[in-house]
């Protein structure tokens, strides 16, 4: 009998760790929903066009981070009621990190297409995916 409960025990606790979510995919999940609020309240219109980096190579995707974490500087709130939420989502984009894999890369920031600021958005989320 005891090593009936302790078998079921084991395998309780071993599907309880193969179903937890790792903590990279959270943290990119979490990115994905910041990234769903900011295309609500980031200003489209008369808005500066951002390099937007697209289908980057395996080797760029240092590259390709560090352009959207710039861009992200220049976006603009649409309305100032807006403006809270806004700097709380910027805040929480800045603190992420993508590791340097030491590659060099060939293509610059100013190397993409510009586009605006949703279309920059949309760019950064299909990244993260």
């Amino acid at each position: 009998m005891k090593r009936m409960i302790i078998f079921c025990m084991l395998f309780f606790c071993s599907s309880m760790v193969l179903t937890a979510a790792s903590p990279r995919t959270v943290k990119y999940k979490q990115i994905l929903k910041t990234i769903e609020q900011l295309e609500t309240i980031v200003k489209d219109k008369d808005a500066e066009l951002l390099h937007t980096p697209e289908n980057p190579v395996e080797g760029c995707l240092y590259t390709a981070v560090t352009c959207f974490k710039k861009g992200m500087q220049k976006l603009k709130p649409v309305s100032s009621q807006e403006n809270t939420k806004f700097k709380k989502a910027i805040r929480l984009m800045n603190k992420f990190t993508y590791g340097d894999p030491g590659e060099q890369c060939e293509s610059t920031c100013e190397s993409y297409e510009k586009k605006t600021p949703k279309e920059f958005l949309k760019g950064f989320a299909n990244l993260m995916q």
